[in-house]
């Protein structure tokens, strides 16, 4: 896998590309760096995480050892703000058996001072399936 830094990337619509091999290759330092300081995560409807919160619930996550597919369907750059609209499905094999997760998320990115794009708010479950 490439360095943490070469996977942010420049063009909005390739940092999903970018955080779906860090997250299948379990990569939590690369996946924490695709994210603004303040950014939100709402991994649970109606519950956002910020900061070290944030960072946990996502290292827990990946420790599952979870697969992720996701195809952009839209997005939408403006400035320093991009929207992206994204169908997405992970699954999970564990001793208790086989879960299977899918949505469409809604991610709002915004431009770094070093021209890359992060998370500022990261909603999978923009619209639940």
């Amino acid at each position: 896998m490439s360095s943490t830094l070469e996977q942010l990337t420049r063009d909005a619509e390739e940092h999903g590309k970018r955080y779906v091999e860090a997250f299948n290759a379990g990569d939590i330092d690369t996946l924490n760096t695709m994210y603004t300081e303040d950014a939100i995560s709402v991994w649970e409807p109606g519950n956002p995480l910020t900061g070290k919160a944030r960072e946990a619930s996502l290292a827990e996550f990946i420790a599952q050892k979870p697969k992720m597919t996701a195809t952009l369907r839209e997005s939408h750059v403006t400035g320093n703000t991009a929207l992206l609209v994204v169908d997405w499905a992970i699954d999970i094999s564990t001793p208790e058996g086989d879960e299977h997760l899918e949505g469409t998320g809604l991610d709002v990115l915004r431009l770094g001072p070093d021209g890359k794009w992060r998370f500022a708010i990261d909603n999978p479950f923009g619209e639940a399936r």
